[in-house]
Formats: C-alpha cells, sequence, structure tokens
C-alpha cells in the first residue's frame, strides 16, 4: 500500500489530473481473456482442435499489441477464421454482458481517495460509452470521485472511428470545456492517451496496468512510464515542491 503525508493547503490552485478509466482504474484483463475464449470456441469448427492460449500467455499477446487476427492463427485458426473472429471480438468485447468481468486495479481506489485529498481536480476521460462507464462508476461507487462536469466519453450512439483519433477529440472538448489549469497530468495505459495528451501539450504519464506494455509506450514518448495510478501520483506530487509527501510499500 502507499502512505502519503500531505499539507493540503499548499498544492498549487487547479492542478488538474485527468486519468484514463480503463487501465489505470479498472483491471479488464478478464474481460479480455474471457472474450477471447468465448470467440475461439465460436470460430473453429465442432471437432476442430486449437489452441487456446492461458490467460498470462493471452495477456502477453494483448500489452505486445499483437493483432486479433494474428492472435486467432497462433491459436490454430485459418486465416478466414481468424478474421471472422477477430470480427467477433470486435462485436462482443465491450458488451454489458462482458463488462461485468471488469475489477477495480489493486490500490485504485485507495489512490482516488489520496487525490481527493490532495485537492487536485480530477477528471475522467474514456472510450467507454456514457451507459458502459456509469454502470461501472455505480457498481464501485466510483462516481464520488468525477462530478459529472468532470466525465468525458462517447456518447451512447457515437459511431468509433480509432481510438488513437476519437481520444484526441475528446481532449480537445474536455479542454474547451474545463477552466484553465496551473498544471494538467495525463495518465492512460495506452498509444490513444499518450496521443491526445502529447497533441495538446500535456504531461502525459504511461501506466503499466493496463493493456500495453513498456516498450508499446515508449514509443509514444511519454514524459514518464510508471507501474500503476499509485506510481503516477507519487510522480507528480515529487513536481510540486510545497507537498510533503512520502510513499512506500509496506
Amino acid at each position: 500500500m502507499y502512505i502519503y503525508q500531505i499539507k493540503l493547503n499548499n498544492v498549487p490552485e487547479m492542478l488538474r489530473l485527468i486519468t484514463d478509466f480503463d487501465g489505470p482504474i479498472m483491471d479488464v484483463s478478464e474481460r479480455y481473456y474471457c472474450v477471447y475464449q468465448y470467440c475461439l470456441q465460436q470460430t473453429k469448427l465442432p471437432q476442430q482442435t486449437v489452441n487456446q492460449f492461458s490467460k498470462a500467455e493471452f495477456w502477453l499477446l494483448k500489452r505486445s499489441q499483437v493483432p486479433e487476427r494474428q492472435i486467432g492463427i497462433m491459436s490454430g485458426l485459418t486465416e478466414e477464421q481468424a478474421k471472422a473472429f477477430a470480427r467477433l471480438r470486435k462485436q462482443t468485447v465491450h458488451t454489458m454482458s462482458y463488462l461485468k468481468y471488469d475489477r477495480p486495479v489493486p490500490e485504485a481506489i485507495a489512490t482516488l481517495e489520496k487525490i481527493q485529498d490532495l485537492g487536485f481536480d480530477l477528471v475522467v476521460m474514456t472510450m467507454r460509452r456514457e451507459r458502459e462507464l456509469n454502470a461501472a462508476l455505480e457498481k464501485y461507487d466510483l462516481g464520488r470521485f468525477f462530478s459529472s462536469d468532470r466525465r468525458y466519453y462517447l456518447s451512447n450512439d457515437y459511431v468509433k472511428t480509432k481510438d488513437t483519433e476519437d481520444k484526441p477529440k475528446l481532449m480537445e472538448r474536455a479542454l474547451q470545456e474545463l477552466p484553465s489549469a496551473a498544471d494538467v497530468w495525463m495518465v492512460g495505459d495506452t498509444e490513444a492517451d499518450l496521443i491526445a495528451a502529447k497533441t495538446h501539450n500535456i504531461k502525459a504519464i504511461g501506466v503499466l496496468s493496463g493493456i500495453r506494455n513498456r516498450s508499446r509506450l515508449s514509443i509514444h514518448q511519454p514524459d514518464l512510464i510508471a507501474n500503476n495510478l499509485a506510481e503516477a501520483v507519487e510522480a507528480i506530487v515529487a513536481n510540486i515542491p510545497t507537498v510533503k509527501f512520502n510513499a512506500e510499500n509496506s
């Protein structure tokens, strides 16, 4: 766990932390693996032998950004089956029946509480649709950390293009609507988060608690790579000389 010692009155006004939801806050690995298992079983022929990866093996592939079609082929599907596998996965992975498998990242809720104590302006920015975000906020009582005007998500009828195109647009809207801040940081686990931050000249921290590994995040040159949200906050606080902060594993 992380232990914080805080002088609340000395935090600079309007230090804003924008965080992605999946990755820094929610662990999506079980959802993605269950969808992988389902799509593999639905795509293969009844008597066809396939090589179903373990969750650890599968998650290594996902974090290395191996394409879905290639994962299908590596699992024993034919080229045509792999294409069908990838299509089915895209249709399934964000459905409410599988979103139920998501769980908060260890220490994430405690870290959000500490962020509130620090007096940061806390914003969530996600590629989830409104109903998908709200369901998770309600299930885990996470709405207490993000007021309604600090939630940036896709509308339920939004037609997605690419996360690397949609997230910078979401960031642009947020920067237009939110009051100005003395300092702004973005924390995320994907290239879309880092591109959105860099496009708008915001300091970016990549975290390893999500769907990309260090080498994939490094390509996009974040200001820092941290293991999780707690370490990201520790790094941000280290840049505030007037705040007394200690963090140690115990």
